[in-house]
């Protein structure tokens, strides 16, 4: 069966380069983190074909290096997806997989069914009705970052949405279009600004948000980039620092926490990675389930208020310098 599932559903790593994606030339440590990380996840996803079992998958995924290991989890999360969407038997793999030995990855497992979902070309419909009403959305993120990864043109140039995805699961959509912007741009910040703006407005919070994920947890860029991001983001900062906000809680709860995530939070939220993990689990809590909005975005909205500007002009973010004893990170 192993042999069979890989038949089946293989990919080849050489799908994370940027060659065969043909993205446009960047820097090249850029480049060379990005596809790294493009390998990691098709590591976790083959790991996924070929395990015996959740324990031996498990076994399989805490081998990878542990500030990459949650890519790792997103990729076996997209197979598991699959083989539920296509062989018989059993429809469970990613739910049990999901709520028991992956529970500390639970963003990354969701953004990772996403992209499976994205790979069906299905209607989203039955599979966000049987998801967790609060991060069902993050499968829809991972579906746009699917898209624009692997149709790139479509989406950033084009800027075509599914047909399929009705309302909100189009700003979901967006967030992650906007994650898979900064690796086709291979996280060139004036392209990922320029490619944002050539969006309908309507659409840029939503991708600056995704942007806002990616350079806190993927990472490929230093403190002068980041500065520059934040003022490239103009009047959208609070999208981009609430996207850093949910990297760094998805890094923390996994026990993942990475130099250049404990960075973004320094630079673009101004706080430390313990004080951003607080405010996305204080900003979870009392949501309210079944109204016209989405819980989802309730809580990206109350995520977004900590950093708006207040009517005087002046930053309303806590600054590094009034929280005494917090940690520094100067790399």
């Amino acid at each position: 069966m192993r042999k069979l599932r890989r038949l089946i559903f293989g990919i080849s790593l050489d799908e994370a380069t940027f060659e065969r994606r043909r993205f446009p030339r960047c820097e090249e440590r850029a480049r060379l983190r990005l596809e790294s990380i493009g390998a990691t996840f098709l590591t976790g996803y083959l790991a996924a074909l070929q395990a015996d079992g959740p324990d031996d998958l498990v076994r399989r995924l805490e081998s990878v290096e542990l500030e990459r290991r949650g890519f790792a989890y997103e990729g076996s999360a997209m197979a598991l997806g699959l083989m539920d969407m296509l062989l018989p038997w059993r429809r469970d793999r990613w739910s049990s997989f999901t709520r028991g030995p992956a529970r500390h990855h639970e963003y990354m497992m969701y953004v990772g069914l996403g992209w499976a979902m994205a790979r069906m070309r299905r209607r989203v419909d039955g599979y966000m009705a049987r998801l967790d009403p609060l991060l069902g959305p993050l499968a829809l993120d991972g579906y746009g970052f699917h898209d624009c990864y692997f149709h790139w043109e479509r989406v950033m140039r084009d800027h075509q949405v599914p047909a399929r995805l009705k309302g909100y699961s189009r700003r979901a959509f967006d967030q992650g279009v906007g994650r898979a912007s900064w690796f086709v741009n291979g996280a060139d910040i004036d392209r990922v600004a320029a490619t944002i703006a050539a969006f309908p407005r309507e659409r840029q919070e939503d991708l600056w948000s995704g942007v806002g994920l990616a350079c806190a947890y993927a990472g490929g860029v230093g403190e002068d980039a980041l500065r520059a991001l934040v003022v490239l983001s103009g009047a959208f900062r609070p999208a981009l620092a609430q996207g850093v906000v949910f990297a760094t809680a998805a890094r923390q709860e996994a026990g993942t926490m990475a130099t250049h995530t404990a960075l973004a939070c320094r630079i673009i939220c101004q706080t430390t990675v313990e004080h951003a993990t607080k405010i996305a689990e204080t900003e979870r809590t009392n949501l309210p389930y079944g109204g016209p909005e989405p819980a989802y975005e309730i809580w990206r909205s109350r995520i977004r208020s900590h950093f708006m500007l207040p009517v005087d002009g002046r930053s309303s973010i806590p600054t590094l310098t009034s929280m005494p004893g917090v940690y520094r990170n100067e790399d």
